[in-house]
C-alpha cells in the first residue's frame, strides 16, 4: 500500500523516494531517523548559526558599542556596508566549491572560518578595526548558498520549494533572534557586574564562537553528502535508481530498518542505526511531471559553462529579484535598530526596546519565507515555471510598494506613530521574506546540474544588493523616511524589469 498523501509532500513522516534521483519527494520534518531529515535540519541550523553570529554586532552597535568606540553615525554606516562586502564575494566563489566539493564540506569549512574573527570581536578598540573584524565576519553569511544546496540535492521538485524556504526561512531568522540573544546577554553582564566594555566583547565569547563550532562539528559527523553516499557518488544515483522497483514498495514495520537509497537493506554494515522510518519508492509512471531536475546533476564549473550560465538571461530572473529582496532584508536587519532609536529615543525608549522591536523583522522569517516557498510549490503543481515567476514578481512589487508607503508615512509626519511604524514593517517583511522563500523554489530550476553555482550567483546578488540598500540608508538623514522610499522604487523598478525574462513554459 503506498501513501498518496505523501508523494504531495504532505508527510511529516515519512520518506518518500523518487526512483529516477533518489530525492525525497516529500519533507518529513519530525523524523531525525532518516538522511533527509538530519541533513535538512543541520541545514537550517548552520545557516541560522550562521546568521546570528554575522548580525551579532547590529542590536549592540546603536548604543553599546557606538558609544565604547567612540563611533559616528557614518562610521557605523559605513560598517554596515562592509559586513555585506565580504559575504558578496563568499557567496560566489562558494558556488563552484559546492559543485566541486558538496555543500556539507563547504558548510562546515565557512562555519570553522567564521568562527576566527567572531572570536576576534573582542578585541576591537578603534573604527578601523570595527571594519577589519566585521569583513571577515561577513564570511558567514556565505552559508547561505551551501545551505540552499544541501537542501535541493536531498529534496525532489515537488517539495524542494518549500525545503527551500524552510531551511532559508529558519536560517535567516538566526537575525531577528540574535537581538534577543545579545541584548539580553549584555544586559545580564551588566547586571552581573561587568562594565560595558567588556559586557559586549564577552557576549561574542559566550554565544557566537561556541554555537559556530559545535553546529560545524556536527555537520561533518552527522551530515551526508547526497542521497547516494558520498559526493563523488553523485553520477552513480541515476543508474542506481534504473534498477528500482517498477512497483512501490514499503518496508514492513517488522524490519524497522531505513535502507538508505543505492544500499542494501540486509548488509547491517550500512543499516546507519536509523530504525522506524518507512521508506516507499513510487514508480516512474506516478509522477505527472516531467522535469529536467530529476536527471540534475551537479557538474564541475568550467570557464565555457561558467560563460554560457552567465550569458543565459533565466539566470538572472531569480538574481536580480533577490537583489530587490533579499538586499533589502539585509539591509533592514542591519539598519532598522539604529532608524528606531533615532525616530524614538527617549528615557522610556532606549537600545533594548529598539533592538526588540527590530528582532521582529528577521524572526518573521521563521513562517513568512516557508510559506513563500510553499506557495511556490503550489503554483508549480498547476502552473509550473512561470507560476513560480509571477508569484515572485508580485511578491517583490508589493515589498516595493509597502516600503514606499512606510517612507512617505515616516516623512510627512513629525512624530510618526510607532505602532504604524512597526504594523507597515511586519507587513513589509513579510512580503518581502515570502518573495525570498518564492525565489529559491525557482532557482532549481534554473541551470539546475550547476546549482551550486547558480545559488551562489543568486545569493550573491542578494548581498550585492544589501550593500546597495546600506548603502541608501547610509547617506539619508533622519528621519530616514526618504531611504525607504527610494528603496521602494528600486525594488519595483527591478521586478518590472525582470517580468520580460521569460522562462521554460513546459515543466521543467
Amino acid at each position: 500500500m503506498t501513501a498518496p498523501s505523501a508523494s504531495r509532500g504532505v508527510n511529516l513522516w515519512e520518506v518518500v523516494i523518487n526512483p529516477t534521483n533518489l530525492k525525497s519527494k516529500t519533507l518529513p520534518l519530525v523524523s531525525l531517523r532518516n538522511q533527509y531529515s538530519i541533513n535538512f535540519h543541520l541545514a537550517w541550523l548552520a545557516f541560522f548559526s550562521a546568521f546570528l553570529s554575522w548580525f551579532a554586532f547590529a542590536p549592540l552597535i546603536p548604543d553599546a558599542i557606538k558609544q565604547d568606540l567612540k563611533l559616528t553615525p557614518a562610521q557605523i554606516g559605513n560598517s554596515n556596508v562592509v559586513a555585506l562586502c565580504a559575504t558578496l564575494l563568499v557567496r560566489v566563489l562558494a558556488g563552484p566549491l559546492i559543485d566541486q566539493y558538496g555543500p556539507r564540506k563547504v558548510m562546515a569549512g565557512l562555519l570553522f572560518l567564521g568562527a576566527i574573527p567572531s572570536g576576534l570581536a573582542g578585541t576591537v578598540y578603534t573604527a578601523n578595526g570595527l571594519y577589519v573584524i566585521r569583513f571577515f565576519i561577513g564570511i558567514l553569511g556565505g552559508t547561505f548558498v551551501p545551505c540552499q544546496a544541501w537542501t535541493t540535492v536531498f529534496f525532489d521538485k515537488n517539495v524542494v520549494g518549500t525545503a527551500n524556504a524552510l531551511a532559508g526561512g529558519w536560517g535567516n531568522a538566526g537575525g531577528g533572534v540574535t537581538f534577543a540573544v545579545m541584548i539580553a546577554l549584555y544586559n545580564g553582564l551588566l547586571s552581573s557586574g561587568f562594565a560595558s566594555k567588556v559586557a559586549w566583547r564577552v557576549a561574542f565569547a559566550i554565544v557566537p564562537v561556541p554555537l559556530l563550532l559545535l553546529v560545524a562539528t556536527s555537520v561533518m559527523v552527522f551530515g551526508t553528502d547526497h542521497p547516494a553516499g558520498k559526493w563523488s557518488d553523485r553520477h552513480k544515483a541515476i543508474g542506481r535508481a534504473s534498477n528500482s522497483p517498477s512497483k512501490s514498495e514499503r518496508l514492513s514495520e517488522d524490519e524497522r530498518v531505513l535502507a538508505r537509497p543505492g544500499e542494501s537493506k540486509d548488509d547491517p554494515e550500512k543499516k546507519g542505526g536509523l530504525a522506524d522510518v518507512h521508506v516507499t519508492l513510487p514508480p516512474l509512471e506516478d509522477s505527472n511531471m516531467v522535469s529536467e531536475l530529476d536527471y540534475a546533476v551537479n557538474e564541475p564549473l568550467t570557464l565555457e559553462l561558467a560563460l554560457k550560465i552567465i550569458s543565459t538571461p533565466l539566470t538572472w530572473l531569480p538574481a536580480l529579484a533577490y537583489f530587490a529582496t533579499f538586499g533589502y532584508e539585509l539591509a533592514i536587519d542591519a539598519n532598522l535598530a539604529n532608524v528606531l532609536l533615532s525616530l524614538y529615543q527617549s528615557k522610556t525608549f532606549g537600545q533594548t526596546k529598539a533592538g526588540y522591536i527590530a528582532s521582529i523583522f528577521g524572526l518573521l522569517n521563521i513562517f513568512a519565507r516557508p510559506l513563500g516557498g510553499h506557495f511556490g510549490d503550489l503554483v508549480y503543481r498547476k502552473w509550473g515555471v512561470p507560476g513560480k515567476k509571477y508569484l515572485l514578481i508580485f511578491f517583490g512589487v508589493s515589498q516595493g510598494l509597502l516600503s514606499l508607503g512606510l517612507g512617505i508615512y515616516i516623512d510627512s509626519h513629525h512624530h510618526p506613530s510607532l505602532a504604524v511604524v512597526v504594523v507597515l514593517l511586519i507587513v513589509l517583511a513579510m512580503a518581502s521574506e515570502a518573495a525570498n522563500g518564492v525565489n529559491f523554489s525557482l532557482v532549481p530550476h534554473c541551470n539546475p546540474c550547476s546549482n551550486g553555482f547558480m545559488s551562489g550567483i543568486v545569493g550573491g546578488m542578494g548581498n550585492f544588493g544589501g550593500i546597495v540598500y546600506a548603502m541608501v540608508f547610509r547617506f539619508q538623514p533622519v528621519p530616514v523616511g526618504k531611504a525607504f522610499w527610494i528603496s521602494g522604487i528600486i525594488a519595483m523598478a527591478i521586478n518590472i524589469l525582470i517580468s520580460v525574462i521569460r522562462v521554460p513554459l513546459r515543466l521543467v
